[in-house]
């Protein structure tokens, strides 16, 4: 069956959402979408909009997670097929990170009904609500609930900087519904997003099948010298905050190109916040404090890096004097894709003549929860230069419209009971 999509209306989809917290930049295509902000609530609204002409029943849940269901009159009952992404945004962000797995699962069941499909499950299309996280959570926030990793309740009293309660703000724009998609109820799970990187490009190929989505951890640094006078202390008697810290991030920097080159091709570390006390021109540095990243597809090669951090700082404390203290708040396993969400996507690909590659995902993104509860699958669109979370974010409408035809081909497999 020619499940081919139409690329002209899933196109208008996203620039008519690209117009929601538009920013005007010199070069490219920003804005910025925030949870409960009205750039939002237009979003949202307009996602409603195109959902109910397109014949779906549209829920909001208690955290404001939007789903648009279709089902067959001719359906079996059998537990649905979901399949999504999200609409907010970063400052100043692209117009299709995000956006295009919303529409494009939208895209996927009216090109199913036009081709008069008649599938088993029931097919919901979901928005969660703040995945890129920065006002009410580190992100994830609307597929942490469905998922179970976080309860309704526990998500309704995070605030932003200003102490707005995520609950007041989706009241505010309309989106405090009620309950709690259940992610578990779901028989499987399908998200395109575009990659974020390269290696697709490179390739010059038009959808990329995830294997595992990275793990991430995060560890908190903090280094403590001694404070001092810069002219008048001699060099041989400092105990510098900073320049120990320097001599961390170099060795973090070995540290992973070592596992790289040993290991594990896909880790990756990065200190990426820096914090320097009390950050003067004449005082020697004498507090520090540091956020460090690590992530790759093996649990193994993470904790091996994190034990090179402390390795570090151990030795610091030695050679120079500082006392130092590493702490991991934050840690995510690498999860990998369902073997069938996989199969049904390549298989796609073959059915419509669009080539398929297979790849890690080294961000993290919703499909992360879900696929804790359920079965879960993930495709990639090229990113054009490897770049997002920027007004030069870009993806060719061609390649747009070649991946949502492997998702809907794929969801067209996944629905049969």
């Amino acid at each position: 069956m020619d499940l081919a999509v139409n690329g002209a209306r899933l196109r208008s989809d996203i620039e008519t959402n690209a117009e929601f917290g538009a920013v005007d930049v010199s070069d490219g295509r920003a804005r910025t979408v925030r949870t409960g902000t009205p750039a939002n609530r237009r979003a949202r609204d307009h996602l409603v909009d195109r959902m109910e002409a397109a014949g779906l029943e549209v829920r909001t849940d208690a955290v404001g997670n939007v789903a648009g269901r279709w089902e067959h009159p001719s359906a079996t009952g059998a537990a649905p097929v979901a399949a999504g992404s999200h609409l907010d945004s970063v400052p100043e962000g692209g117009i299709f990170d995000g956006p295009l797995g919303v529409y494009a699962a939208l895209e996927a069941i009216r090109t199913m009904r036009d081709a008069d499909l008649r599938p088993d499950r029931p097919i919901e299309v979901v928005c969660f609500t703040e995945e890129e996280g920065g006002r009410f959570a580190s992100g994830l926030l609307g597929s942490s609930v469905a998922s179970g990793h976080r309860s309704v309740e526990e998500a309704l009293e995070l605030t932003d900087s200003d102490g707005v309660r995520l609950e007041d703000a989706l009241e505010t724009i309309g989106y405090r519904g009620d309950g709690r998609f259940d992610a578990a109820n779901w028989d499987a799970w399908l998200e395109l997003h575009i990659e974020q990187s390269d290696r697709l490009e490179t390739a010059g190929v038009s959808a990329g099948v995830v294997t595992t989505i990275t793990g991430i951890t995060h560890c908190e640094v903090t280094i403590e010298g001694e404070a001092n006078h810069a002219g008048s202390t001699p060099m041989s008697d400092r105990t510098d905050a900073l320049a120990a810290a320097s001599e961390f991030v170099l060795d973090i920097e070995r540290a992973a190109n070592q596992l790289v080159a040993e290991e594990s091709p896909t880790a990756v570390g990065t200190v990426g916040s820096v914090d320097a006390a009390p950050n003067a021109t004449n005082v020697v540095p004498g507090r520090v404090q540091l956020g460090l990243d690590v992530r790759d597809v093996e649990s193994g090669s993470m904790n091996e890096l994190v034990d090179r951090a402390r390795r570090s700082l151990d030795r610091l404390e030695r050679t120079r004097g500082v006392t130092t203290t590493l702490s991991r708040p934050f840690d995510l396993e690498p999860i990998p894709m369902a073997d069938r969400c996989r199969d049904a996507l390549h298989e796609a690909g073959d059915a419509h003549s669009v080539e398929t590659v297979e790849l890690h995902s080294g961000a993290a993104h919703d499909t992360m929860h879900v696929a804790s509860v359920t079965d879960a699958g993930m495709l990639f669109a090229p990113s054009r230069d490897g770049i997002s979370h920027s007004p030069l974010e870009w993806t060719d409408w061609d390649d747009c419209a070649a991946a949502t035809t492997v998702l809907t081909g794929a969801l067209a497999q996944l629905v049969e009971a």
